[in-house]
């Protein structure tokens, strides 16, 4: 199983970006998936959460500005970011806990990360 991220980039203070993540390789299932960020010299913060039917959870420092959906038949999560900060640089991974064929528990797996870059 893999996990691939994209959309990164460099966007202007107050601008938008979508990062993507899919995953491929032998899956029956993905419960939980989430997104995660980490700045240069900071540890490394959960942004978003989403369960397999939908619920979600965010951080003050993301919530009202950040989505966070999935589309089941492509196996893939999304993150929404708009009005963006400074402050939102970092680069973002993304992690789901999958139940693989021939596996009987669900295993976390991780993304490489994508860099999102806010300056002007």
């Amino acid at each position: 199983v893999q996990l691939q991220a994209s959309g990164g980039g460099l966007v202007q203070p107050g601008g938008s970006l979508r990062l993507s993540c899919a995953a491929s390789g032998s899956i029956i299932s993905i419960s939980v998936m989430r997104w995660y960020r980490q700045a240069p010299g900071k540890q490394r913060e959960l942004v978003a959460v989403i369960s397999s039917g939908g619920s979600t959870v965010y951080p003050d420092s993301v919530k009202g500005r950040f989505t966070i959906s999935r589309e089941n038949a492509k196996n893939t999560v999304y993150l929404q970011m708009s009005s963006l900060k400074p402050e939102d640089t970092a680069v973002y991974s993304c992690n789901a806990n999958i139940r693989q064929l021939g596996k009987l528990d669900d295993t976390l797996h991780w993304g490489q990360g994508t860099l999102v870059t806010v300056s002007s």
